[in-house]
């Protein structure tokens, strides 16, 4: 069963592991244009597959599928809103005051938002148990590789020093943490529904998979090459992720379930 522990160290690996790239940037950009290439379409696939076969498949178990299914849509939907409201913060500001550059904010205030449903996710798949957990905070740290890079060039662009770069985004991660303690802690303490929880997370990592890190990939896509690479990555992402959700489901769940039970039968 997970703890608070748990909670706080994943949360804290998933944020310097997802800063990893930012950090690579800042020492040699070819390194981090490199890793971003790479990284985008494995993360798209690691993401299609933490959603449809690890926190939908577990929300179906916890709930019915009406209501994992509606908070699934409910998430795409509340991150569509955030997203659009940020955008038209952005355009407003620029257009009304021409002496700010509202665009660092948005950067810092979208990075912010994403680190802390990033949290959300973490807490919720922790819940269910720790394999889960394990593979979901994986997953969010791949994802959040590329989008650390693109914060941090633009950042630099702006003229953020890096040490401001480097506290800012150190700062924005720490969302993460706090948003996953909280709802972890309302998961253990005030019960809330699980199913509906969990379907509100993969909700929140599809929108990002198919509105973000999938197009993405698509407008890097080579005119003139019969063969790239990037689509292959988004399969074995798919895979990978895939094989290594099954396997903590058929051994380390079943397997700390047996625990449980002997422990039980033992007892009486």
């Amino acid at each position: 069963m997970a703890n608070y522990g748990h909670i706080i160290i994943f949360s804290l690996l998933g944020s310097v592991f997802s800063l990893a790239g930012g950090f690579i940037l800042l020492s040699k950009k070819a390194w981090a244009d490199k890793l971003a290439t790479y990284a985008t379409p494995f993360a798209a696939g690691a993401l299609l597959s933490a959603v449809f076969l690890d926190l939908l498949h577990e929300g179906i178990e916890k709930a019915d599928s009406y209501t994992v299914l509606l908070s699934c849509l409910v998430g795409m939907v509340v991150f569509f809103l955030a997203e659009r409201f940020l955008r038209w913060f952005h355009h407003h500001h620029t257009d009304n005051e021409a002496h700010t550059d509202a665009t660092t904010s948005l950067v810092v205030v979208g990075d912010t938002l994403h680190n802390a449903l990033d949290g959300v996710a973490i807490a919720a798949s922790f819940l269910v148990s720790i394999p889960t957990g394990i593979i979901t905070t994986i997953v969010v740290a791949t994802h959040e590789i590329p989008q650390e890079i693109g914060d941090f060039g633009l950042l630099l662009k702006k003229g953020f020093s890096r040490r401001k770069v480097i506290i800012v985004n150190l700062i924005s991660a720490l969302a993460t943490l706090v948003f996953a303690l909280v709802t972890f802690w309302m998961g253990s303490e005030v019960k809330i529904p699980l199913g509906a929880l969990l379907g509100l997370s993969a909700g929140f990592l599809l929108y990002i998979a198919a509105s973000d890190v999938i197009p993405s990939i698509h407008d890097e896509t080579p005119k003139n090459k019969l063969f790239d690479v990037r689509p292959v990555l988004l399969v074995l992402g798919v895979v990978i992720v895939g094989l290594a959700i099954n396997v903590a489901h058929k051994y380390i769940d079943s397997g700390h379930a047996d625990n449980e039970s002997s422990i039980e039968a033992h007892s009486h």
